[in-house]
């Protein structure tokens, strides 16, 4: 039935995407732009199953790993993860988005494979090696090469998308994490189960094949290597179609390129050096404003994400296991409807601008995380829908910063660049959640969501600072192509660029 319902959802997604066409591109350019972006897409997605596995796993090897361990192997590698950015980022700018997604899927699928292959070790008895430095070790190495393919979505992405179509992209940048960590929860909870040596529940004929195929019987103990193995193998298959399909531009695909209207259509023919690069991003205050919102986003996706999921399986969620039994497909759905409200809102609502949105989902995080705190753990229902509206919302935050403004004002040229470095501050959120929730949760779960809160707070804060940010070119666009009259607002806090006929702006508040 999940499958059924994702299927679905992902011809409704399809389908937004042709409806979708602001600019008139031919139906040729589209079905050429939709081939490359679904070979992208689903690399991009497997990505994330190769990367959230490791909750699984976690769950999966109880006691063998604690939550404190969790905590330390999931935490350094997102900040290795976050630093990262600072190489991959300049690298894919220079070398194309085609290339660092192969990067990232074959890099991350030998990383997967090593880990599995400590994991085999270790439950066959080789308890001299250290579970948890070998696991660090190994994690950290997949999120090096997890960090090529953030940015090379979003590189491609840059080139194939004009900026009054980003919005959708963003949505559809959302979609594709949401199937990712559907792929994570839900089908690799499915393959832990197919692997216990005695399951304890129901398999369907997908997972008895699995029991067959790897002769998991015969191996006389749990066979929890294959949480990364079996991710390892998709991200194999989807290299190979994207060394086949993927283009970096239209030019790639013999199209004509046209002027996505992003900060890179005042920068010429000129390429960026890689200091160059840097210097427009950290001098960028908009840019540093997004990644402060990212930062916060980073602490709440997570922080969510990955901690009720393992707080349901270890404090009985009497009349709430609708949400543990279905945590990856609820992801999925809710995390599509925030990509999709983010992106539509910024483009039909609020012109393009990235802000509005994001400012009011983040402030729809402060309210649901406050409720949190007084829910655990006698609450179990409204715990559990507060969890799943925070992802709504903060996948919707992560989608139209990660996936669309970092691109608008990083420009084309110096896409990979800024939503590298923009992503990398996500990352550095959630290693910070995860060592500190590592710990205060093995003292009361009470701590879980008031961690979440200041948090929460301070993206609303950075978001509401770039309410009104376009980029130059963006706004040069809206007047002389789309005849959208700009007005120029200066108050205490600077000037900003406001759509008179659709929105009002007070001196104090611009």
């Amino acid at each position: 039935m999940d499958m059924i319902i994702v299927g679905i959802t992902m011809a409704i997604v399809v389908g937004l995407y042709f409806q979708n066409n602001p600019l008139n591109h031919g139906p040729k350019f589209m079905r050429v732009r939709f081939v490359n972006w679904f070979a992208l897409g689903m690399t991009y997605a497997f990505l994330y199953m190769a990367r959230y596995n490791l909750s699984v796993s976690k769950n999966a090897l109880g006691d063998l790993m604690t939550k404190q361990e969790f905590g330390k192997i999931f935490g350094v590698g997102t900040i290795v993860y976050g630093l990262s950015f600072l190489l991959t980022g300049p690298m894919v700018d220079r070398m194309g988005g085609r290339k660092g997604m192969l990067f990232a899927a074959i890099g991350s699928s030998l990383a997967n494979i090593f880990m599995g292959a400590v994991l085999f070790y270790y439950l066959h008895g080789g308890r001299a090696i250290n579970l948890t430095i070998a696991m660090t070790i190994l994690y950290s190495l997949n999120m090096f090469f997890q960090s090529y393919g953030a940015v090379s979505i979003i590189k491609v992405k840059a080139y194939w998308f004009h900026v009054r179509e980003r919005g959708l992209f963003g949505a559809i940048f959302g979609t594709l994490i949401s199937f990712g960590v559907y792929f994570a929860f839900d089908w690799g909870q499915a393959i832990a189960d197919a692997v216990k040596l005695n399951p304890g529940v129901e398999l369907s004929a997908v997972q008895r094949f699995i029991r067959a195929a790897f002769a998991v019987e015969m191996g006389g103990r749990d066979a929890f290597w294959f949480i990364f193995l079996i991710p390892a193998m998709f991200l194999i298959f989807w290299a190979l179609i994207d060394a086949w399909l993927l283009k970096d531009s239209p030019a790639h695909a013999k199209f004509d390129e046209f002027d996505p209207h992003d900060a890179s259509s005042d920068d010429g023919e000129v390429d960026l050096a890689i200091g160059a690069l840097l210097r427009r991003i950290f001098t960028n205050p908009i840019l540093l404003t997004i990644a402060c919102v990212e930062f916060t986003s980073g602490v709440l996706r997570n922080g969510i994400m990955q901690w009720y999921f393992v707080y349901a399986k270890e404090v009985p969620q009497i009349g709430a296991g609708f949400f543990l039994k279905h945590w990856g497909l609820l992801i999925c759905m809710t995390g599509i409807v925030g990509g999709f409200t983010a992106g539509l809102l910024s483009d039909r609502v609020f012109q393009s601008r990235r802000g509005p949105p994001a400012a009011i989902m983040s402030g729809l995080m402060v309210i649901l995380t406050l409720i949190m705190v007084f829910c655990v753990p006698d609450h179990p229902v409204v715990l559990g829908l507060c969890a799943i509206t925070v992802i709504l919302a903060v996948i919707g935050v992560h989608s139209i910063m990660s996936g669309t403004a970092a691109a608008d004002f990083g420009g084309r040229k110096a896409t990979a660049t800024a939503s590298g470095i923009v992503d990398g501050c996500v990352y550095l959120g959630s290693g910070l959640q995860s060592i500190s929730l590592g710990y205060l949760t093995e003292k009361s779960w009470v701590f879980w969501p008031a961690f979440l809160v200041p948090f929460a707070a301070l993206g609303t804060y950075f978001a509401w600072r770039i309410w009104h940010q376009l980029p130059e070119a963006t706004k040069r666009y809206l007047r002389t192509v789309e005849k959208i009259e700009l007005v120029e607002v200066t108050g205490p806090k600077g000037t900003v660029t406001v759509a008179s006929k659709s929105t009002i702006v007070t001196t104090d508040e611009a």
